[in-house]
């Protein structure tokens, strides 16, 4: 299997550049009877773009997704899925000027030290930040795989900046917020605090980085696979997988070596003829398969290295050092489109990981799908 590529049940292989002509995926091993349309992942797609203009890049690609494969009558056959959306906002002059100035923060020295210069260069290619269009497109279809069993991901900004959610949200609270502000946090008051800080960043010429968080509710109990292919293994590398992330930490994370074992346990308790556990600091991760309690894990996300401050760098055709500004159209901060781009990963792992132990079927009947009734609180 190429790099481009993951998954041993639920397989995606993506492709496009920023600047070629489109951003798609193609997804081996969807079940059959999955209904599904355009509309479905389209309402996925839109939430990359958060509604104000100030916030995010000017570049504002409408994105419509075309399904080219893998569906028939409105339901998955079990053929590949190929799905796309066409690349139309590009201003590829951009990049012209600074093509032998690798910007800072980005991928574009090492990119073309090691394809020799044949990388195309133009938004940064193939390390650009739109890769994950493709990435929304393949856990659309994983999130309605999964709503038919039960399972929720809800992810959401907690921390811009220096400003920071100091409570958990409810889910319910996730649910009705997340998505009405621009930032995409569940706490409307901070909401505004957060976009304060990025327009103030922006205006200096500069970014800001964050969190995400996800809840993932009603994972069953057994869900993933010993050593290498743990649970928590595989959703940290396919977070690691999305540009800009830096950091991945489940339930307390690090805080866990500051406590005492009897402190960090989660100890068990039976709750309306159900196992549970007092406290969730392993986050819905034991020995790497899920535990039954939800799985919360936090993502953090690196300012955006696209600044129009000046920086110092070596032009790569005289190898001498040189200062660049750079130009164009970026994000001031990542993290508001991050958040739907976090819920989708996580599903995608979350769908190949139930495929794997048999909790979702490879082709779905009524009776099967019959047998779950939504999500729990």
């Amino acid at each position: 299997m190429g790099a481009n590529s993951i998954g041993k049940e639920f397989v995606i292989t993506c492709f496009g550049e920023s600047h070629g002509r489109c951003m798609g995926t193609i997804i081996d091993g969807c079940p059959a009877g999955l209904p599904l349309t355009e509309e479905d992942i389209q309402k996925e797609l839109d939430k990359r773009l958060p509604p104000k203009r100030e916030i995010v890049s000017a570049r504002r690609e409408k994105d419509i997704v075309e399904i080219l494969s893998g569906t028939y009558n409105g339901f998955t056959t079990g053929a590949p899925i190929c799905a796309l959306v066409w690349n139309k906002e590009v201003i590829s002059g951009d990049y012209d000027s600074i093509r032998d100035r690798p910007r800072p923060g980005h991928a574009d020295y090492p990119a073309r030290i090691k394809y020799q210069g044949l990388n195309d260069h133009r938004g940064g290619g193939r390390f650009s930040g739109r890769i994950t269009v493709a990435f929304v497109i393949a856990g659309a279809v994983a999130k309605k795989l999964l709503e038919l069993f039960g399972v929720e991901v809800l992810a959401y900004a907690t921390e811009i900046g220096k400003i920071r959610l100091h409570e958990t949200p409810t889910l319910m609270e996730v649910r009705k917020n997340t998505y009405k502000n621009a930032v995409r946090c569940p706490n409307p008051e901070m909401a505004k605090k957060m976009e304060e800080t990025i327009l103030l960043a922006k205006k200096g010429g500069d970014s800001v980085g964050g969190i995400v968080e996800f809840i993932a509710s009603n994972v069953p109990v057994g869900v993933g696979e010993p050593i290498f292919n743990s649970l928590d293994a595989e959703i940290a590398k396919m977070l690691f997988d999305m540009p800009a992330v830096k950091g991945v930490e489940f339930g307390a994370g690090f805080e866990a070596a500051k406590l005492k074992g009897s402190e960090n346990n989660d100890l068990y308790v039976m709750r309306d003829r159900e196992i549970e556990t007092l406290t969730n600091n392993a986050g819905g991760v034991l020995g790497g398969l899920s535990s039954g309690m939800p799985l919360v894990v936090r993502v953090a996300v690196k300012p955006t290295p696209s600044i129009s401050k000046e920086q110092k760098t070596v032009d790569l055709s005289t190898m001498e050092e040189t200062t660049i500004r750079v130009q164009g159209r970026h994000d001031p901060c990542i993290v508001p489109k991050a958040v739907p781009v976090v819920e989708a990963l996580v599903s995608v792992v979350l769908v190949d990981q139930m495929l794997r132990a048999g909790f979702i079927p490879k082709v779905l009947g009524v009776e099967t799908v019959g047998e779950y009734s939504g999500v729990k609180e």
